[in-house]
């Protein structure tokens, strides 16, 4: 879908506002490198639930992140969208994924710091109907560790349709290679929802806190149970503040 002439968010990167000279790039990426070399040689990937993801609109891809391999098979997994990865900064100073990302068009944000032009990209990109993928956590763990609460400011200011994923086994790329086995990746696209939040309406703290842990949850649910660390307590999830999505509404 065409960038909107007029930015929204003129705070934003200048890669995000300027995207649609990635669009070819990344579906030559995709098509071509990433999903040959990826899928057919490099990992065996079981991917469930695609259908979760709308095939249009504002899109908010949510994944656990265990590995650096992850933002690649996601990326690689979805061809309905061209997807627009977050990235954080220090990525940029290998060479190799500095020219993946800058050919993608991937945006970076800084960590550590409430990184508020990463904030106004992100809102940008959902504007412009884009599907957009982040690590609500912030980091790379083994487990799920406590997420930040930027997934959820910027779903509900974009009113994004959020998709949960989750990802075992990149992790053990490439040590499999040692006992002559592709990594086993696992890829789990969740039921997707949006926020319950009333149009134009302040989000208290506490009421985005736990709209965060209730998303996060959803995540958990797609996870080995040794995966889903600070969000363990699955039993009874909570979904009074998630409005859930029927993939058939979307034809």
């Amino acid at each position: 879908m065409s960038t909107p002439t007029a930015s929204r968010n003129p705070r934003a990167y200048d890669v995000v506002l300027n995207q649609d000279r990635y669009n070819l790039r990344r579906r030559l990426l995709r098509d071509y490198f990433l999903r040959p070399l990826g899928f057919r040689l490099l990992v065996k990937a079981d991917i469930t639930g695609l259908e979760h993801i709308p095939p249009s609109g504002p899109t908010l891809l949510v994944m656990n992140h265990i590995a650096a391999l992850d933002p690649f098979v996601v990326t690689g997994a979805i061809t309905a969208r061209d997807v627009v990865p977050m990235s954080k900064i220090e990525n940029y100073r290998n060479p190799l994924v500095a020219f993946i990302s800058r050919t993608w068009g991937v945006y970076p944000v800084r960590r550590g710091e409430v990184d508020r032009q990463a904030l106004a990209s992100t809102i940008e990109l959902l504007q412009q109907n884009r599907p957009v993928l982040i690590a609500p956590e912030g980091t790379r763990r083994p487990a799920l560790s406590e997420a930040k609460d930027g997934m959820t400011y910027v779903a509900t200011k974009a009113n994004a349709v959020v998709v949960p994923i989750g990802l075992d086994g990149t992790d053990q790329f490439p040590a499999a290679y040692r006992r002559l086995r592709r990594p086993h990746v696992v890829m789990r696209f969740g039921r997707a929802f949006r926020f319950r939040a009333g149009e134009g309406e302040r989000i208290p703290r506490d009421v985005m806190h736990e709209m965060t842990r209730q998303a996060m949850l959803q995540i958990a649910l797609l996870l080995p149970e040794y995966r889903r660390g600070f969000y363990s307590d699955v039993d009874g999830a909570p979904t009074d503040l998630l409005e859930f999505i029927d993939p058939a509404g979307w034809s």
